[in-house]
C-alpha cells in the first residue's frame, strides 16, 4: 500500500513539475482584433425571439484565422462586437494580402426597447476606436 501512494504522489508531483502555465516558449499565435466592414440585422426585433446576425469581417493576412465574436454589454440594450482572431508567429511567407470573410452569432431580444449594436471597425489616426452603429427597433 505504501509503495502505491509514493508512486502516486510521485507521478503527481512529475505532472506537476513538468507542466507550467508561465512558459511561454512554445506559443506559436496571438489574439487580435478584425476590422467588422458591415453587418447585417432585421428591419426590427420581437421580444424573446433569437436571430442571426451576419458579419463581414477582415483578416488582415493570411496568418490570421477567426476565432469567433466578443459581445460586451455596455448598457441595457448596448451591444458592442467584436471580432476576435488569431495570428499565428511560427509561419513562413505571411502575405500582407486582406482576406474578406463573413461569420455570424445568435443574439436573443430580451428587452423591449430598440437596442444599438457597435461593430469595432478599428482606430483612427489620432488613436480613437471607430464602430459601425446600428439601431434596431423591438416590436
Amino acid at each position: 500500500m505504501k509503495k502505491k501512494l509514493v508512486l502516486l504522489l510521485f507521478c503527481i508531483g512529475a505532472l506537476l513539475w513538468g507542466c507550467s502555465l508561465d512558459d511561454d516558449n512554445g506559443q506559436n499565435f496571438h489574439f487580435a482584433t478584425l476590422r467588422i466592414n458591415n453587418a447585417v440585422l432585421p428591419e426590427s426585433f420581437d421580444l424573446n425571439e433569437t436571430y442571426e446576425v451576419m458579419v463581414d469581417y477582415t483578416l488582415p493576412n493570411n496568418c490570421s484565422f477567426f476565432d469567433g465574436f466578443e459581445v460586451t454589454q455596455e448598457d441595457t440594450t448596448v451591444r458592442n462586437v467584436v471580432a476576435i482572431g488569431s495570428v499565428r508567429t511560427d509561419q513562413a511567407g505571411c502575405t500582407e494580402e486582406t482576406i474578406e470573410a463573413q461569420a455570424s452569432f445568435k443574439f436573443t431580444v430580451i428587452h423591449d426597447q430598440p437596442y444599438t449594436f457597435r461593430f469595432y471597425q478599428g482606430e483612427n489616426s489620432e488613436g480613437e476606436l471607430l464602430f459601425l452603429e446600428l439601431d434596431v427597433p423591438v416590436n
